[in-house]
């Protein structure tokens, strides 16, 4: 007795630095820590379908939602808000105020809760849906808020966010000096960019003036659309564009990509001529940009979310069908071609860098702060560098084609004695490719029908094969006075498998059962897998039931065998159902029917089994039915 009240005590101390130690971590800010990124030391927590509210989170069982973020600086799509909790503290040399840094210029909702008196919260509104000044403590682009002054003890906050189009929060601590310095360096790194392409805007709409030509307004207007796009995701949009106002539907992350890809689409089609050259690109481009429309109207309509879902998937077609057309204009001889694909590539890949910044994939960070602006700029350059070569490549062709007429003109006579040459060259040429493309569609025939009649996972034939392989099958058995059999073979506790492992390893074993299923049958007789589990075995020729029995008896031994998934020994069993033709049935329909209602006994003897219809003495319904209609008095 006197042990375990001994014992007591220091199981309570146990305790006790177990949940001391479960607490959140503090992170201490020093002297030093100015700019210092503090994703590494928050907690995350996802309030699924919005439910939560400030005063929700001191409940313990809130509390213990939360999860370390281990250095995340963003979740990605998510359609539902996110908590992040930080807690602060400064060392006894660190100032005692700090600003809050929140990185991501695009959030929908952002909203911020300070801890205040009596244990209420002060809120403060942020993000796309309110003023640029009210979002923020201090005149910079990204929002800041002025923390409460830290102590030595821990000072709590929260984030709430909230961005169906892509949830970011990288976070830093400022001294304010520090802020000050900093934005006046990206001041002068993105001015530049938007000088640089304001520049090269400005220059080819005096062209346009001049020429009048499509593809200078379209270059004109997809600059101006970049331009206020990466002006609006740097954050100096709504410092200096639209600051009295919430950013408008129009000119938001959903909006300006459209109308950028827009412009972008329709300058491809008139630099590279593909209403001419090529016609069936020029088509797809077409239904693209209608598609881009569609997706404005519904983001104006404020889906924003099916809105953004759209735009993500045009990329699928406008992608590769830009890169074909201006491949092949390369290919073709065409070198503004060339200047678009090194433009559009150097813009593509810093697209792909936003979606898997969108995505969560890629955490928001410096080293891709500028990837974007920086992409513009050159595309800008590359882009006019290929409308300036396009001019001179038509004056050149202009004057080639006088100098051309002139050469046409002594050159026919000797052409017309050559032609009868090349054409019987080009007729051979042609003869051979044609026989080559008939090759290639005999193959392709091939693939489809083994496609249609196989199943691609275990390679199986499939239920349309095992019909009509069974239909023949019967009708030879009728003309050659044969029987045959039909064995349906289903997986026990196959389901199982599936929700513990993995359908990888579901799939496994299908394919292992499929190999011993053609390893234990006659090469006359036919396997197909017919859907999910179930499998068939076709047996034909004069001792179809014994050998079906005989296969039956070999197949249970066979398939419940393990199977080795990893470190684990995946088992199944089976059970099999058979029926004969013509005792049970004459046709495909009633075969299997009789053969699925002697499956369904094994079943519900407890499964791992087989078994012949009417082997119990009860006859098939189809059997049944003819034994009535024989019994049925004809009346005559």
């Amino acid at each position: 007795m006197y042990a375990v009240q001994r014992l007591v005590p220091s199981l309570f101390l146990l305790l006790s630095l177990l949940c001391l130690t479960s607490q959140s971590h503090a992170l201490v800010l020093t002297a030093d820590s100015s700019g210092q990124v503090l994703n590494a030391d928050i907690e995350l927590l996802e309030d699924t379908g919005g439910q939560l509210n400030i005063a929700d989170l001191n409940a313990p069982e809130v509390q213990a939602r939360f999860q370390p973020a281990a250095g995340r600086t963003s979740v990605g799509q998510s359609p539902n808000p996110w908590w992040i909790k930080v807690t602060l503290q400064r060392s006894a040399d660190a100032p005692p105020e700090w600003w809050l840094e929140v990185g991501s210029v695009t959030l929908l909702d952002l909203q911020v809760f300070f801890p205040a008196e009596h244990g209420q919260w002060l809120a403060r509104q942020a993000g796309e849906r309110v003023p640029y000044a009210e979002g923020r403590d201090h005149d910079y682009r990204r929002a800041v808020f002025r923390l409460p002054e830290l102590g030595e003890q821990p000072l709590t906050l929260y984030l709430r966010t909230f961005d169906p189009a892509g949830n970011s929060f990288p976070l830093r601590a400022w001294q304010l000096h520090d802020l000050e310095h900093q934005a006046k360096h990206e001041h002068l790194i993105l001015g530049m960019i938007y000088g640089m392409i304001l520049a090269l805007l400005l220059y080819n709409l005096f062209i346009l003036i001049a020429l009048r030509q499509p593809a200078y307004f379209w270059y004109v207007l997809t600059m101006a659309a970049s331009l206020v796009f990466i002006t609006s995701m740097s954050g100096h949009g709504a410092q200096y564009l639209w600051p009295g106002s919430p950013v408008p539907v129009w000119l938001d992350r959903i909006s300006l990509p459209i109308l950028v890809s827009l412009g972008m689409l329709r300058f491809a089609q008139e630099l590279l001529y593909t209403r001419h050259s090529l016609r069936i690109p020029h088509q797809i481009l077409n239904g693209c940009c209608a598609l881009y429309l569609v997706a404005l109207a519904m983001n104006l309509a404020g889906y924003r979310s099916a809105s953004g879902v759209v735009i993500g998937l045009i990329p699928i077609a406008t992608v590769p069908t830009l890169l074909l057309c201006a491949i092949i204009r390369w290919r073709q001889g065409f070198t503004p071609a060339l200047f678009y694909l090194l433009g559009y590539g150097t813009v593509l890949l810093s697209f792909v860098v936003l979606v898997l910044r969108a995505a969560g994939v890629i955490q928001p960070g410096e080293s891709t702060a500028y990837l974007f602006p920086l992409a513009i700029a050159a595309e800008a350059i590359l882009f006019s560098f290929a409308l300036a070569y396009r001019i001179q490549m038509l004056k050149q062709e202009k004057s080639a084609a006088m100098e051309q007429a002139d050469r046409e003109k002594s050159a026919r006579l000797s052409q017309m004695q050559a032609s009868a040459d090349e054409l019987q060259n080009a007729v051979a040429q042609r003869t051979a490719e044609l026989a080559s493309t008939n090759a290639r569609l005999f193959l392709r025939e091939q693939a489809l029908e083994h496609a249609a009649f196989h199943d691609p996972l275990t390679e199986l034939p499939n239920r349309r094969y095992l019909i009509e392989r069974c239909e023949s099958a019967l009708a030879n058995a009728e003309r050659h006075n044969q029987s045959v059999a039909l064995l349906l073979i289903d997986l026990d506790h196959f389901k199982p498998i599936n929700d513990r492992h993995g359908h990888d390893a579901g799939d496994l074993m299908l394919q292992v059962i499929a190999k011993r299923l053609r390893e234990h049958v006659r090469g006359g007789d036919a396997v197909a897998r017919l859907g999910g589990d179930e499998f068939a075995v076709l047996i034909c020729g004069d001792d179809a039931e014994s050998h079906a029995r005989e296969i039956a008896a070999r197949l249970l031994q066979a398939l419940s065998q393990p199977v080795l998934y990893g470190a684990e020994r995946l088992t199944v069993t089976i059970s099999i159902g058979a029926a004969l033709y013509p005792e049970h049935a004459r046709h495909f329909n009633s075969l299997y029917k009789a053969a699925d209602e002697a499956l369904y006994k094994v079943k519900a003897r407890g499964r791992s089994g087989s078994a012949v219809c009417g082997e119990d003495g009860e006859l098939s319904s189809s059997a049944r039915l003819r034994l009535d209609v024989i019994k049925v008095n004809s009346g005559l």
